[in-house]
């Protein structure tokens, strides 16, 4: 039978493992909402100004273009990746948000309720994973876009007007390629929080 000292010690053990818990969930949550948002935007603004390339016509007398091939070839790529990454950023943020679920039911008298150290742990790996899995997509997707940015810009020639449309780096190319970097910086924050959470745990 456990003594009050030894209650008392388990009682206040547990309270700081669930403040961390709740702290860090919430801090990785709306950190990891911030960026999403942000990368979501730049993604849909991207995609609607291909769409709107495309939607233009020439005006009467003027020699027709192509205005599908105005936008950048290749920077579907980078939206598609961006776009994956975005998708596992809403179930890395769904992991931030159990975490704290988890750390509200350690503040419970009842014991009962009280989740164990392995289902804690398992939520962690889920971020590690998760993180990872993110990492690589939009790191992919980052790539990609600078990629054909850089093939754009060596096509330029220099000090020359361009009326080729599909030479132009255009701002919108530039979105792409901001929201892959968003992406990054969100399944980063995402993975060191679990894996810091993870190692501090294993030394409670």
């Amino acid at each position: 039978m456990q003594t009050n000292l030894e209650k008392t010690t388990t009682d206040d053990k547990l309270r700081r493992i669930a403040n961390v818990l709740r702290w860090t969930g919430w801090a990785s949550f709306w950190l990891q909402l911030i960026l999403l948002a942000a990368a979501t935007i730049m993604l849909i603004l991207a995609i609607s100004g291909r769409s709107f390339n495309r939607a233009v016509t020439p005006e009467v007398g003027v020699a027709a273009v192509n205005y599908s091939e105005a936008t950048t070839p290749g920077i579907g790529i980078g939206i598609f990746w961006a776009g994956c990454g975005i998708v596992v950023l809403l179930f890395a943020l769904f992991i931030a948000f159990r975490q704290t679920r988890l750390a509200k039911r350690l503040f419970k008298t009842n014991e009962l309720i009280h989740p164990q150290k392995s289902e804690v742990l398992q939520v962690l790996r889920w971020g590690v994973i998760t993180g990872f899995v993110g990492m690589l997509l939009t790191i992919l997707g980052g790539g990609t876009t600078l990629g054909v940015l850089l093939s754009k810009s060596i096509a330029q020639p220099q000090g020359v007007a361009i009326y080729d449309p599909t030479r132009i780096i255009r701002s919108l190319d530039i979105f792409v390629a901001t929201a892959n970097m968003n992406g990054i910086t969100a399944h980063f924050i995402g993975t060191v929080t679990s894996l810091g959470l993870i190692n501090w745990l294993n030394r409670q």
